[in-house]
């Protein structure tokens, strides 16, 4: 990768942050040329630092879909299949409903962009991440058979973007996901 100049790395990290408060006041469809106003660039500095809404999306959440995943990780080796998936689960559904724009994001990434690199887009990491946590609980029988990591992604995708605008995202997230984990992975007492 080139190195960039003194000048577009300010401009990107400038973009960045504008973009993070534009997305948070606005959602993932905050308007790139307010963006590009409120940076005091045109909007072709913005273009060619993000040259998709898409690329400008996995930027913002870049660090927090990290953590999620390093999350992940660390609650691999857990004796507690089912509760080191839920609770990674957990997470990852409150950050997707209160993250404003970050369900939007997954959901385009589930969708598919034929022209993004797999690997870096949202729902790839998280799916990765997540994958040895379903796996684990698979193989304990305390996950449904057939029920992947791609599907409760999806199911945490659908259920933040329906709390997206109630008064505690958070807790109405977490509550609708209690729900319907117990039809994907009932206790076993």
């Amino acid at each position: 990768m080139p190195v960039q100049r003194a000048d577009a790395r300010r401009n990107y990290a400038l973009l960045l942050a504008v973009a993070e408060e534009a997305i948070a006041a606005h959602g993932a469809d905050a308007s790139l040329e307010q963006i590009a106003r409120t940076a005091g660039v045109g909007s072709g500095t913005v273009r060619r630092h993000f040259p998709t809404r898409r690329a400008l999306l996995e930027a913002v959440f870049r660090e927090r879909v990290e953590t999620l995943c390093a999350h992940a990780r660390d609650l691999t080796a857990r004796p507690d299949t089912r509760a080191a998936l839920l609770e990674w689960l957990t997470a990852v559904t409150a950050d997707a409903a209160t993250i404003r724009g970050l369900a939007i994001a997954l959901t385009h990434d589930q969708a598919g962009d034929p022209g993004a690199p797999p690997d870096t887009c949202c729902s790839a990491q998280l799916t990765e991440a997540g994958a040895p946590l379903a796996r684990r609980a698979a193989d304990d029988g305390a996950l449904t058979p057939g029920v992947t990591i791609a599907d409760l992604l999806t199911l945490i995708t659908g259920i933040a973007l329906a709390t997206e605008h109630h008064p505690d995202p958070a807790a109405e997230a977490t509550r609708l996901l209690g729900l319907a984990v117990t039809g994907v992975s009932p206790h076993q007492g």
